[in-house]
């Protein structure tokens, strides 16, 4: 890893000059390919978002947001070293992305139900998750966007994000 992203502007992420569109779900892929980019792009500012809104939640429930916080990340874990030993997981992983990350939320949920504290998981790392999906999904990109993922994509900059999607099976998707 190199230096860590910049922060865009709230300007850029949000206000004024930032272009926002819902996608035909007709043509998946290239919806896809504007979330992973935005996710690439924004990724500063949505990981100051994600630990604001973490904060927050743990300020009041610490102790559910600990436990909710070890159980995502135990199957987290599980779930990328399945998908490296096991073919069909692999597969499940690199063709329906989204299912796969919702497999990871809908176990992580299922366990912490038994265990308790579910409003913690669901308001404290399951709604930013949402939120910042649904922000790279109608996030329309720019040319500096555009030209910061093809650095990303072929290999001059690596980054927390682009990592995270490696691990998730979607390494060829960024940057197209």
């Amino acid at each position: 890893l190199e230096q860590p992203p910049p922060i865009r502007t709230l300007n850029d992420f949000v206000l004024d000059s930032s272009r926002f569109a819902v996608r035909d779900i007709r043509h998946l892929e290239r919806w896809n390919n504007r979330i992973i980019n935005n996710l690439l792009y924004y990724q500063s500012n949505y990981f100051v978002s994600f630990l604001t809104f973490l904060g927050i939640v743990g300020f009041f429930w610490p102790f559910h947001l600990f436990l909710g916080a070890t159980v995502v990340t135990l199957i987290f874990m599980g779930f990328v070293w399945a998908a490296e030993n096991q073919a069909p997981i692999r597969q499940l992983r690199r063709n329906h992305p989204s299912l796969a990350l919702g497999a990871i939320l809908g176990a992580s949920f299922l366990f912490i139900t038994v265990l308790g504290g579910v409003s913690v998981f669901l308001f404290g790392i399951a709604f930013p998750i949402f939120l910042i999906l649904i922000h790279a999904s109608v996030r329309l990109r720019t040319l500096k966007n555009k030209l910061e993922n093809k650095l990303e994509n072929i290999g001059l900059k690596r980054t927390p994000m682009g990592l995270l999607l490696e691990s998730l099976g979607q390494e060829q998707e960024a940057g197209s």
